[in-house]
């Protein structure tokens, strides 16, 4: 007994009519018969009384559609379960972002996703890279926006933005004096402000082993994810800090710097997890690039599986 044989046999039952019947099942009159002729073969019983004028349900019809229409329901229900929780098609894309995603890019991020997909509330969170991965994993996130290197490992991501990072120094640094670009080495021995290792612990390693290669080696760490924490601890002269040019202008007292070469760089993607990718996720990563893009980053390849 195939479910579709139970489908044609309720629907028949509601219209009485095979025509009738015959269209809302998009189907033509005669396999719709034949169907019905079949499941009665099977269960030995029949279903309906037909004459020329008219078709009626037998006691044996009116006792299966009883049975058949929970079973019917339920096979609904766990379809419409299994569509709402596929990424998007719930009307609401679950989305992580870091902490620091300046709000320029917040807002052509949103405005770029609303232009393609304006049936879907995109669901934006503030959450670290080792945050966004584990929630994807446990199913909390449909898609993130993370930093690399992190363990992206069963994961698919989309093109790769990069941005080459400076350092925040205060005003009256030896570095900051002329205006120019700064070499890593002529910070050795100054205190790093840096975020937490938990937020993204190989993206943290990362930047600390090039720091050593370039010969900066930071007298002390302080660790702050906060951008107004960050830059009071500059001012106030207890560390130097590395990010991208800032979007808008710092407090006086501050300035960014350039480095002279480009070995530190945020670099940026979506990822998600591959068997829940549709195109709520796709216009997202578009959506994301075309954002970073006009922020001054630089897509650097092509979608990637982790």
């Amino acid at each position: 007994m195939e479910l579709r044989h139970l489908r044609y046999f309720a629907v028949l039952a509601e219209e009485l009519h095979f025509g009738r019947a015959a269209e809302r099942l998009h189907m033509a009159q005669p396999p719709l018969s034949q169907r019905i002729r079949d499941l009665e073969r099977e269960l030995g019983v029949r279903l309906f009384d037909r004459t020329r004028h008219r078709v009626q349900l037998t006691e044996a019809g009116a006792l299966l559609l009883e049975h058949v229409r929970p079973v019917l329901a339920g096979v609904d229900t766990a379809r419409e379960a299994m569509r709402r929780i596929r990424p998007g098609e719930a009307g609401v894309l679950r989305v992580g972002v870091p902490p620091d995603t300046g709000p320029t890019v917040l807002r052509t991020l949103t405005a770029g996703f609303a232009d393609r997909v304006p049936d879907v509330l995109i669901d934006l969170h503030e959450l670290t890279t080792d945050e966004q991965l584990a929630r994807l994993r446990e199913g909390e996130l449909d898609a993130g926006v993370v930093r690399h290197p992190s363990d992206t490992v069963g994961l698919e991501s989309g093109p790769v933005a990069r941005r080459e990072l400076g350092v925040v120094l205060r005003a009256d640094h030896s570095a900051a004096a002329g205006g120019g670009a700064v070499r890593l080495r002529d910070l050795d021995g100054a205190p790093l402000v840096i975020f937490p290792r938990a937020m993204a612990p190989r993206l943290y390693d990362h930047m600390l082993t090039i720091c050593r290669d370039e010969g900066f080696l930071p007298g002390s760490i302080r660790h702050a994810r906060n951008p107004n924490f960050v830059h009071g601890l500059v001012l106030a002269g207890r560390g130097i800090h590395l990010n991208e040019a800032p979007a808008t202008p710092l407090i006086d007292g501050l300035v960014w710097r350039p480095l002279e070469r480009d070995t530190l760089a945020w670099l940026t993607s979506v990822v998600w997890v591959p068997s829940r990718h549709n195109e709520a996720i796709a216009s997202f990563a578009e959506a994301v690039s075309e954002s970073l893009a006009e922020a001054g980053h630089q897509i650097a390849d092509t979608a990637s599986g982790g």
